[in-house]
C-alpha cells in the first residue's frame, strides 16, 4: 500500500525536466510532474492543480474538495495518534500495565 499526500502545485521550476514546487500543508517541496502532464494538460497549465504526491512524484490530479477533505482526515489521524501516545505514557510514577 502506498500513501499519496495531497498538495497544490504553486510553480513550475523546470518545464523541460517537468519539475514543479508543491505546497503540502505549508511545506514546499520540488516534485516531478511527469505522470500528470500530457498534450491536453502541459506543464505550464499545472500551476494551481491539486495532486497526490508520493515519493517525489505527482501521481495524479485530484479536485480541491477531495484534497482538502483528505488533508483534514490526515490531520485528525495525527491528533488521534498524539492522544494514544499520551495514554501509553506513565503518569506520576505509575507504570503501564504489562
Amino acid at each position: 500500500m502506498c500513501l499519496g499526500i495531497p498538495g497544490q502545485i504553486i510553480q513550475i521550476d523546470d518545464v523541460e525536466d517537468l519539475v514543479a514546487t508543491v505546497d503540502v500543508c505549508g511545506v514546499r517541496r520540488r516534485i516531478n510532474i511527469t505522470c500528470i502532464v500530457d498534450d491536453d494538460h502541459p506543464a505550464e497549465s499545472c500551476v494551481g492543480d491539486w495532486v497526490l504526491v508520493h515519493v517525489g512524484f505527482a501521481m495524479s490530479r485530484i479536485d480541491e474538495a477531495h484534497a482538502l477533505e483528505t488533508l483534514k482526515l490526515l490531520e485528525e489521524l495525527a491528533e488521534m495518534q498524539d492522544e494514544l501516545r499520551g495514554l501509553s505514557t506513565p503518569v506520576d510514577g505509575l507504570q503501564a500495565a504489562e
